[in-house]
């Protein structure tokens, strides 16, 4: 079965075809790293996971560049700094906030059983790229300078508003327009603004003596632009960023290069609401996933995640959480007794499974294939039983080892021993490297044990750890 993926521009599923299968580019509008990721940035990074890891499986693991960004340069990032290091110089406390929130953003999501993407550019490290798409936008006269700003002419892109499909009165509502007086039209948008003072600043583009930082939008176009090209086999994103971030991006990137389109399929996942209500800090019910994390393990989290099609809202709920256990308990109950099959030092991958995913990701249908193997497992098939681990395996859901000793795979909770010894005797280098304020030891001991699949937690009473699932 052919891949299947709904385009959010042409708003139909049609066949994937890749630009180049030697080269498959997938990007990925990533985090703003000023505070704990909620769960609903969970949402895109599982999504965006099983997508990546269905390439992979279709063209070849070396074939797929997968690109998810970090945003570090943002007013939320400024105003968490000066809140959170108020003696500090304003550029020191970011540098701060955006160091411990980027290592907590990758530590979540690990132990969500996502996979690290083939690259993971930061903003500020593109300056240049933003500021050479900025001087092209200028000189094809799609944009414009005004009071040190430079601004992009919606009115210079004929099918503006095409991803969105919103009327102009829609737009400006939805984009909350800043009716600045020096727009030349209502609907122009910030490519490039000057800095407060002690702000993150650089040269800016356009001839502007004082100097700047980037708009939101253009940074994705240049990170995209940098690490995959002019035009993108996928762009994905949560539905929230259809307008105006997306919609932004594609004006940019198709009037600074001429082309067509920016990418050819856009994929958005739907919202997420939590126990029927749509989440907010207000209401109470405004949560983590660090705190979820607490609570439930991650292969728990994933799978309710995934129980519910991606494009269509999901509300995530403590009986849904509850459901989720229950299934990876009975699946583990399922494999354990059973010697799996296993080919390479891989366990097999069912086809049912890969059907139901090219279908547009279909992860329902997929869940669907791995109870009916839980099934035949308990019946007593090995084969199925192997089926199972596999698909359990391709999905995020478990976490299996080869060992070479016994020539076979351990599940998720048969951790031997000498691993247990090796991830305590790195800890304890962890924490003499702490004690001694080697806090650069400390953090390369941290990285090299998430690489290892260990996620750390560190609180007043110490470091606990766990397997990321």
């Amino acid at each position: 079965m052919e891949l299947r993926l709904y385009d959010t521009l042409s708003r139909e599923k049609r066949v994937f075809a890749p630009i180049d299968e030697k080269r498959v580019r997938m990007y990925v509008c990533g985090p703003t790293v000023y505070d704990f990721a909620h769960i609903g940035n969970a949402r895109p990074a599982i999504v965006f996971d099983v997508l990546f890891r269905l390439l992979r499986h279709l063209y070849g693991a070396e074939h797929v560049s997968y690109v998810r960004n970090i945003t570090d340069v943002d007013d939320k990032i400024n105003a968490r700094a000066a809140e959170e290091y108020p003696d500090l110089p304003l550029n020191e406390a970011i540098r701060r906030v955006t160091e411990k929130t980027d290592r907590q953003y990758h530590e979540d999501v690990a132990a969500l059983g996502c996979l690290s993407p083939t690259v993971e550019p930061r903003a500020t490290e593109h300056i240049a790229e933003m500021r050479a798409l900025i001087e092209r936008l200028l000189a094809s006269g799609n944009a414009y300078v005004a009071e040190d700003n430079v601004l992009f002419s919606v009115p210079s892109m004929p099918d503006y508003g095409r991803l969105a499909r919103r009327s102009l009165d829609e737009m400006i509502a939805g984009a909350r327009v800043d009716v600045a007086p020096y727009k030349r039209d209502p609907m122009d948008f910030v490519l490039w603004k000057p800095s407060k003072p002690g702000e993150p600043s650089w040269p800016s583009p356009g001839g502007i003596a004082a100097p700047g930082r980037p708009g939101w939008h253009i940074e994705c176009s240049a990170m995209s632009w940098k690490h995959l090209g002019e035009t993108l086999d996928i762009h994905g994103g949560g539905i929230d960023l259809v307008f105006p971030h997306h919609e932004n991006e594609i004006a940019q990137s198709r009037s600074a290069f001429h082309t067509g389109v920016m990418a050819n399929y856009w994929m958005h996942n739907g919202f997420l609401q939590v126990e029927g209500e749509k989440m907010s800090k207000s209401l109470g019910n405004f949560v983590t996933i660090r705190e979820l994390l607490a609570d439930w393990p991650g292969e728990v989290l994933r799978l309710n995640m995934l129980k519910t099609h991606y494009r269509q809202p999901i509300d995530w709920t403590s009986r849904g959480l509850e459901e989720s256990r229950q299934i990876t308990n009975s699946w583990a109950d399922a494999i354990e007794g059973h010697a799996l099959d296993v080919e390479e030092g891989r366990l097999p991958i069912p086809d049912d499974l890969i059907n139901a995913l090219n279908d547009d990701l279909n992860t329902p249908m997929a869940i669907a294939t791995l109870h009916g193997m839980a099934r035949a497992a308990r019946a007593g098939d090995r084969d199925a039983a192997s089926r199972l681990g596999g698909a359990a395996d391709f999905l995020g859901l478990q976490r299996y080892r080869w060992d070479a000793k016994q020539e076979a795979f351990l599940f998720k909770s048969a951790i031997d021993d000498e691993f247990n010894n090796n991830v305590e005797s790195m800890l304890a280098l962890r924490n003499a490297a702490r004690k001694a304020k080697n806090f650069k030891e400390a953090d390369r001991i941290r990285d090299e044990l998430a690489a290892m699949g260990v996620l750390l937690k560190d609180s007043k009473d110490g470091t606990t750890w766990e397997v990321a699932r």
